[in-house]
């Protein structure tokens, strides 16, 4: 690539593959204060349970760091003018202005910015659960049946997957403590059921290379300790992003075409290298 532009809200590993150009610009994050010409900004969240609420910061921001709504108008403003259809620059100081916009296009965002400022926030639209109403042809409800593939890895082979902790959001990692699993201290692990464990010749505790060769070419990595866990019998579990790098580009759902980070076939190697500390 010729250029590379990244607005980003901290450092990562990203921003060391280069290119003849590259910038970063940096962004301020959900818990950084937000003070334009407008007032103080607040950005909004949906959580898992579809309800939306107001985020606003209260940390005092980054020195340079600016909103990703004021980058991104500034460079439309830069890219199209001023006079362009859109009018980027109303948007880029005004949180007020986007909510808007996304009041009128997005059905449940009616009223928005008078809805989000009500302490709680709102609920989106669900019809099966708020009116038992189906939007299908039929108007009822509608189940499809699938089959479910299996794969039958070679002897000696397992099926890894890759999780995320307790501590971590994405592939940002606060801790090192997973209370969802009662691990602690050490992410360089691979969860391995106990007959597995007996037929591979492992104990708890052992030191392996985790090693996969999906498409003929060998990944590995080194140093991962062992921890006896109820998993399915040939499947064993680790952490990313540290076991990313077991996972081809290429290998991804015959369907979805998504990578198949919870289906890397990987042999367990007896290490030479210590567990990291």
């Amino acid at each position: 690539a010729h250029l590379v532009v990244q607005i980003s809200t901290k450092l990562n590993r990203s921003h060391l593959v280069a290119a003849g150009t590259s910038i970063i610009l940096p962004a301020l994050g959900r818990t950084d204060r937000d003070v334009s010409t407008f007032g103080e900004q607040f950005v909004t969240v949906e959580d898992s349970m579809g309800l939306v609420h107001r985020s606003t910061g209260v940390l005092s921001p980054p020195k340079h760091a600016r909103s990703e709504v004021s980058i991104v108008c500034d460079l439309a403003t830069a890219l199209f003018g001023s006079d362009h259809e859109v009018n980027w620059p109303s948007m880029r100081a005004d949180n007020d202005v986007v909510r808007d916009h996304i009041a009128a296009v997005i059905p449940g965002f009616h009223a928005f910015n008078d809805r989000i400022r009500v302490p709680g926030g709102f609920s989106l639209p669900h019809p099966p659960r708020d009116s038992r109403v189906f939007p299908t042809a039929s108007g009822k409800a509608e189940f499809a049946v699938t089959t479910v593939r299996t794969s039958c890895p070679a002897a000696g082979t397992l099926l890894l997957q890759t999780i995320r902790s307790h501590d971590q959001y994405n592939t940002t990692i606060y801790g090192h403590h997973d209370r969802y699993r009662g691990i602690s201290g050490d992410r360089h692990v691979v969860m391995v059921s106990e007959t597995d464990l007996a037929e591979l010749g492992f104990v708890d505790g052992d030191v392996v290379d985790v090693v996969s060769a999906v498409d003929g070419v060998e990944r590995r990595v080194s140093g991962y300790r062992l921890i006896a866990y109820p998993t399915p019998i040939g499947c064993v579990a680790g952490y990313f992003p540290e076991l990313n790098m077991l996972l081809p580009l290429d290998h991804h759902g015959s369907d979805a075409q998504t990578p198949a980070a919870k289906s890397i076939p990987v042999r367990l190697l007896r290490s030479t290298v210590s567990a990291p500390c």
